[in-house]
């Protein structure tokens, strides 16, 4: 007798009708347009898209990090059956740096200037579990250890200022994987680094995804981090996702048209430099009022009447199961106007 297919593992986080405004002079700023969205354990999902497209919006409203007067939040962020978008400050402080953490993306910013590195990793391990000051110090040398910072011993006694750009975000995960959490949020974390450091810190956070299966939420506008460590992609644009599929499939058989317009932007590392690279006409989505329909259609080569009755709904319209795209337009279509890109160097 041939036994049934296993169920699909359920989600560690999952985001349901999701909604973030903002208190403006000119009205409520819809940063967040409902937006459901699942994390899997053991998965790198990262969030892509344009400066103001939401990402680090949506990202810290996950655990609650924007809820200054004038922010309005609903829907449900079910994180072990609590829905994290309406908890008290209480339980998010329980679950902040526990189960979910944050790595900023300006670690200077971030860290602390007058406290050691090591007294800030060491600080966060305290918080959470009861040890003396002398295991969470050594505690916090091995974290700096697993992060790839030489010489831990030593650098765990410097100041902030005294540690470069690279070692000071490798700091930022070494607090963020303090409580060895089930999910870590990493916005932009190779923001400003060059490209060296970069990889170095995107091999960190994999390798560490791998050995502690923590599940991973990257916010980034980098299609070559996305090509290296992602294993889904989120495309967001104007507060919505636009397409969601895996890593592949995004990357090299993208539906959306703002997708495609993100793609085709790359440069190309295996042919002739092109003069001038193709860029996606007009300014993303900045003001209170937004489109009766499809967010992108003031800028969308494939524009049509049907565009402008409501916004499409996320689903399955081409491909694989899971790879989902909110455009109403014939996928032939699209890609027979479209000359295929190119990601770090594959087809």
């Amino acid at each position: 007798m041939t036994s049934a297919p296993a169920a699909p593992a359920p989600p560690v986080l999952s985001v349901r009708g999701l909604r973030v405004e903002f208190d403006v002079p000119a009205g409520r700023l819809p940063a967040v347009a409902g937006v459901d969205l699942d994390l899997y354990a053991g998965e790198i999902l990262a969030l892509v898209g344009e400066s103001g497209s939401g990402k680090s919006a949506l990202a810290m409203s996950l655990v609650g990090l924007n809820r200054a007067p004038g922010t309005h939040i609903s829907g449900e962020v079910d994180f072990n059956g609590c829905n994290l978008a309406t908890a008290s400050e209480a339980t998010l402080r329980q679950v902040r740096g526990r189960d979910v953490s944050v790595v900023f993306q300006d670690a200077l910013a971030a860290l602390n200037p007058l406290q050691r590195a090591g007294a800030q990793v060491a600080e966060m391990i305290r918080t959470h579990q009861r040890v003396s000051r002398a295991q969470a110090w050594r505690r916090a040398e091995e974290l700096l250890a697993d992060v790839g910072i030489a010489n831990p011993a030593r650098n765990a006694r410097a100041y902030p200022h005294q540690l470069s750009g690279g070692m000071r975000q490798r700091v930022m995960i070494a607090i963020g994987l303090a409580n060895d959490p089930t999910v870590l949020i990493a916005d932009e974390p190779t923001t400003a680094l060059d490209v060296t450091i970069q990889a170095q810190v995107l091999a960190t956070l994999k390798r560490l995804q791998a050995e502690h299966g923590t599940s991973i939420v990257l916010i980034t506008h980098d299609l070559g981090v996305v090509a290296e460590v992602a294993d889904r992609v989120a495309v967001m644009y104007g507060g919505r996702i636009v397409e969601q599929g895996t890593r592949d499939q995004v990357l090299y058989q993208p539906q959306h048209p703002y997708t495609m317009g993100l793609l085709d932007s790359v440069p190309r590392v295996d042919g002739p430099v092109a003069d001038q690279l193709p860029a996606i006409p007009g300014s993303p989505l900045t003001g209170v009022t937004r489109p009766p329909g499809c967010g992108f259609a003031p800028r969308c080569a494939f524009h049509h009447d049907g565009c402008d009755t409501s916004p499409p709904e996320l689903t399955r319209r081409y491909g694989d199961a899971g790879h989902l795209d909110a455009c109403l337009l014939d996928a032939a279509a699209r890609h027979a106007a479209r000359t295929p890109a190119r990601v770090g160097g594959h087809p």
